[in-house]
């Protein structure tokens, strides 16, 4: 393999500092092909045992999308309500959720009882297959993200809904409810940064034992 140049490095930093959570999608629909390349992407990651885990489900039908958005909206106001003054007034504006736009959305499970990679590494560290799920996530993410596609993780969910919503087989956990689409704008700063909620650590703590 050749040697990666110093264009390709600094525009690798580039990507993963363009890599945000987005919330604010155009409705515009995405080219079939394009979704097959980001989806594609989960065949290079890295999975415990090469167990391969990941089971991804496209949320396309209006009921499923709409149990999905009253779900949300449901797990929304009851961690809102797990605020007050000041903080529940700023989680208020916050926008948490891209799911009444977004063209494309992807509920993402761990298969915790498939026999590919015959328990390699997960007899110990089971977690660790959701894990491998997480580390395909990102590579959907970085994929999404090259071709100027959006990607926002929804985390305020109840995930037992959702599962009886989709009626996924009961070995399946959920990792994450994914919304992607073109952004409606581009920024290198976090909205929960610029909305006042929490601020980026300056600096990585890293310790030695």
């Amino acid at each position: 393999m050749d040697e990666f140049t110093e264009d390709f490095r600094a525009g690798l930093h580039d990507l993963m500092r363009w890599r945000r959570d987005v919330r604010r999608f155009r409705t515009d629909p995405l080219d079939e092909a394009l979704v097959q390349t980001c989806l594609g992407s989960f065949t290079f990651a890295p999975s415990v045992g090469l167990s391969e885990p990941w089971r991804i489900i496209r949320v396309q039908s209006d009921t499923a999308r709409q149990a999905a958005l009253e779900n949300f909206e449901t797990a929304n106001a009851r961690a809102l309500a797990g605020y007050d003054g000041d903080k529940a007034a700023l989680y208020a504006g916050l926008k948490l959720s891209g799911m009444s736009d977004a063209p494309e959305q992807l509920a993402i499970y761990c298969d915790e009882s498939t026999d590919k990679g015959s328990g390699l590494g997960a007899g110990t560290m089971p977690e660790m297959r959701r894990y491998s799920v997480v580390g395909g996530i990102n590579y959907l993410w970085l994929t999404a993200r090259a071709h100027g596609l959006g990607l926002g993780w929804v985390s305020v969910l109840d995930p037992a809904r959702l599962n009886r919503d989709l009626a996924v087989p009961k070995d399946w956990s959920l990792v994450a409810y994914l919304c992607m689409g073109w952004p409606e704008d581009n920024s290198l700063t976090p909205e929960l940064e610029t909305k006042g909620w929490e601020v980026r650590a300056p600096h990585l703590k890293v310790e030695a034992r």
